[in-house]
């Protein structure tokens, strides 16, 4: 009998150390948990604001990615502020014609019953900055989840280009100087797991003040609809 209570004592130590050292474990596991992500998203992106008689044709894409570092600021985990880095390349397909003119560069929307044109977009490339307050129903070990983050994004333009192609002639130009360097906007991405819809709508023009059309400023702002994938 005596043998039996000793491997039961043994038993029982055992168990209790177990359960011990895995409480211990998945208290270190929370304790140490972020989200911290690579980010991919893919954008269709419009013109918002836009001026009388500017229309937009084809398909404009967008393609941004970086890295969220996730600082949570509950005991939980799951509700934490995302602070991250990223590239960004936006296309915009419409028609107004960005042409030079010895040392100056005009702006002018195109009459299509006169001209024939192919191609006629302008792009810009910039280093962005997200800020995201992020809400979701995670834990440690769960990696599938529902998700919630509106945020802020900051936009510094570094690059710059314009395409124009048509039967009259072709036109490239590149860093132009009508372009607004600081370009900033609200987001938000909710979703569940790796796909998430996004959006951004931009708080101040993609142009800036020199940049006229029939001698009024051309105050557009970039709106972006699409898919953002965040990855481990």
């Amino acid at each position: 009998m005596k043998y039996y209570i000793l491997l039961l004592m043994i038993f029982v130590g055992y168990f209790a150390v177990s359960q011990n050292e895995d409480s211990t474990d998945k208290s270190e596991l929370y304790k140490n948990y972020r989200e911290d992500q690579f980010y991919i998203s893919v954008t269709y992106n419009l013109l918002a604001n836009k001026p009388k008689d500017v229309n937009q044709n084809g398909f404009s894409s967008g393609i941004h990615f970086g890295f969220i570092r996730d600082m949570p600021i509950n005991e939980r985990r799951n509700v934490a502020i995302g602070l991250g880095v990223g590239l960004s390349s936006n296309s915009y397909n419409q028609n107004i014609a960005i042409l030079e003119d010895g040392n100056d560069i005009t702006y002018s929307v195109i009459d299509e019953s006169e001209i024939n044109v192919s191609k006629n977009k302008f792009t810009t490339y910039l280093i962005e900055v997200p800020i995201e307050f992020r809400w979701r129903t995670s834990t440690a070990t769960e990696y599938n989840f529902w998700r919630i983050y509106p945020g802020f994004k900051m936009g510094y333009l570094f690059y710059n280009s314009t395409k124009f192609k048509s039967d009259a002639g072709d036109e490239k130009l590149s860093n132009l100087d009508d372009f607004n360097k600081l370009q900033y906007g609200l987001t938000l991405s909710v979703g569940y797991g790796t796909w998430n819809f996004h959006v951004y709508y931009g708080l101040n023009s993609i142009f800036d003040s020199n940049a006229k059309l029939d001698g009024t400023s051309i105050d557009a702002k970039s709106f972006k609809l699409g898919l953002m994938f965040y990855i481990l």
